[in-house]
């Protein structure tokens, strides 16, 4: 039997094919680098028409300065040495534009291994490139918000020290009070605008992680009512709820669902006038909880209430004139709400008619597994040494301990800090990280590598707050994670714990 010839109409025409090709540009070169073939592909990228190019060198693909380093010819020189070679970089179009490429240039060979040309394939990346380089940038940006960060919480410190201790002083004559209670609600608002900036980084990073637990409704509301108060109180601006009337349960994160609702909160504030009487209100419905925080305020014209969850952008006006702010506190709402897998969105009947924010979460609940805290113990003074190289910070806390009823003493470095840890024995220790010479870290280690220390409670300090950061200190053995500036509330916490933790 013979075998029939084949069918030449089924081949592939291969040159068809090539050019049919449009996401690549596919040519040939001579010897010397010039064009020989052009195809539809090759003129849809490169925008030369073919008998614009065919002859031509092609280092008119390459910038001014790959050719100045003779970037073209090296390419052709390492093709043929193996056969192949691959590169990503800028090209140049005929218009002058530039675009990232990945190029393979294959060396053509004749039986006898004579050098006949050279292949090249030409793939555009610039959307690959562009990924890349706003990856890079949003690493960027979060390195630099924490640092940002971090430089604003320290200065902040001592200033929320002092005030802190001008509050617990009895001393304090009672017309410095109202005073010391704007410095404090002004040191509030920036460290809240510091904490959104960071958020924002976090969010923007992926590093936001939620610590899901069941919270209860009632608590997540009054807890933001009660961050909100320092705000609203001067604008004799009050809240009303309108809430389930028994415990309403859902799975959450409880410090960062009261974040979303204080910044709800003080945003229609912002909006409302004094006196105004804002609304939060929730309700269950089947497997969903909507929440609702409604204000009097100067509503939200149509075309802006998709807008103003953008990052940076900012409503026009408050009743106030006020235009302060950053920008990113809704979008930010919009992030964490999103997290939770809820929605969150806003109505307004128009301008001048006042808006209601929507929260939508999943009402879901997780099993009940936490065992039983144990009563706090008394609190009783205790021997707290501070470090920290910024005086100014070391000495109003240290001074604030004090009137707190404890016994204190306070050191600027690491070596003096050692020098005295036999004779005081500290049963707290607040080590700033950031110290020249000796940084926390290592004066931790130093101070655990003395006898009679096992009992200590110690304690990072550092404007630095981002999840890596907690791990981190927790994983080189502290036991808490303190971030600047101090809270009074969290300090007196901290000062009982550490009590207890120092109880026989």
């Amino acid at each position: 039997m013979t075998t029939p010839p084949p069918d030449t109409q089924a081949q592939p025409d291969y040159r068809a094919l090539v050019e049919a090709v449009r996401d690549y540009a596919i040519f040939t070169l001579d010897t010397g680098g010039h064009v020989l073939s052009w195809t539809p592909g090759a003129q849809k990228m490169k925008g030369y028409l073919p008998h614009e190019i065919i002859g031509r060198h092609f280092s008119a693909f390459y910038t001014p300065e790959a050719v100045a380093r003779g970037w073209p010819d090296h390419e052709l020189q390492q093709a043929t040495a193996s056969g192949r070679f691959e590169d990503e970089g800028w090209r140049v179009r005929k218009d002058g534009t530039q675009f990232w490429a990945n190029v393979v240039i294959t060396a053509i060979f004749d039986a006898q291994g004579r050098l006949l040309g050279f292949g090249k394939v030409v793939r555009d990346m610039s959307e690959r490139k562009r990924l890349e380089e706003l990856e890079a940038s949003s690493r960027r940006m979060s390195e630099f918000l924490a640092v940002l960060s971090h430089e604003l919480r320290n200065p902040l410190a001592p200033v929320r020290n002092a005030v802190n201790l001008l509050r617990v002083d009895p001393a304090v004559p009672p017309h410095l009070q109202r005073p010391v209670e704007m410095i404090d609600r002004q040191i509030q608002h920036l460290t809240r605008l510091v904490d959104d900036l960071l958020d924002v980084g976090r969010v923007t990073s992926g590093k936001v992680g939620l610590q899901l637990r069941n919270v209860e409704l009632h608590d997540v509301v009054e807890r933001a009512i009660e961050a909100t108060r320092p705000d609203l109180d001067p604008r004799k601006q009050r809240v009303e709820t309108d809430l389930p009337a028994e415990a309403t349960k859902f799975r959450g994160d409880v410090t960062r669902l009261v974040q979303v609702l204080q910044n709800l909160l003080l945003n229609a504030s912002k909006f409302s006038p004094e006196g105004a009487v804002l609304r939060v209100a929730g309700q269950v419905n089947g497997r969903l909880l909507e929440i609702r925080v409604t204000d009097p305020g100067c509503g939200i014209d149509e075309g802006g209430l998709e807008d103003i969850f953008t990052l940076f952008v900012q409503q026009s006006a408050s009743p106030r004139g006020d235009h302060g702010g950053l920008g990113i506190g809704l979008s930010l709402c919009r992030s964490l709400v999103e997290l939770h897998g809820g929605s969150i969105w806003a109505t307004s009947p128009g301008m001048g008619q006042g808006s209601t924010f929507h929260v939508r979460l999943p009402f879901i609940t997780l099993p009940e597994n936490e065992p039983p805290r144990p009563a706090a113990a008394a609190a009783k003074p205790l021997r707290v040494m501070v470090v920290d190289d910024n005086r100014d910070s070391a000495d109003s806390l240290a001074m604030l301990i004090q009137t707190l009823g404890h016994e204190v003493f306070a050191a600027y470095d690491g070596a003096s800090a050692l020098a005295q840890a036999a004779s005081f024995a500290p049963q707290l220790a607040l080590f700033d990280l950031a110290m020249p010479v000796m940084d926390g870290f290592e004066l931790l280690r130093a101070f655990r590598a003395l006898p009679g220390m096992e009992q200590t409670t110690f304690v990072a300090m550092t404007g630095y707050g981002q999840p890596a950061d907690i791990a981190q200190t927790r994983e080189s053995g502290f036991h808490v994670h303190l971030i600047k500036p101090v809270d009074l509330a969290r300090l007196r916490a901290l000062l009982a714990d550490g009590a207890a933790r120092a109880a026989p």
